[in-house]
């Protein structure tokens, strides 16, 4: 697979990659130079999740959100 760095140094992971490895926004990696022109780049792994945030990643229904319609408050 080919890639291009952009201007401000990033590369970017082709979607094919990210979906075989389930890899998310804010996926953190680390680097290493192998040598001149090589590098390995790995995967690290997410923190524990707890308390509230592991309660609603650990929710079987994704769908569950419902966005209300509401007033706006500009003219209180």
């Amino acid at each position: 697979m080919k890639t291009t760095v952009s201007s401000k140094g990033q590369i970017v992971l082709p979607s094919e990659l990210r979906d075989q490895d389930h890899i998310l926004p804010g996926q953190q990696f680390s680097i290493e130079r192998v040598e001149p022109g090589q590098y390995l780049l790995r995967k690290m792994d997410f923190p524990e999740r707890t308390g509230t945030a592991q309660w609603l990643t650990s929710c079987p229904a994704k769908d569950w959100f419902e966005a209300i319609d509401s007033d706006s408050t500009d003219s209180l």
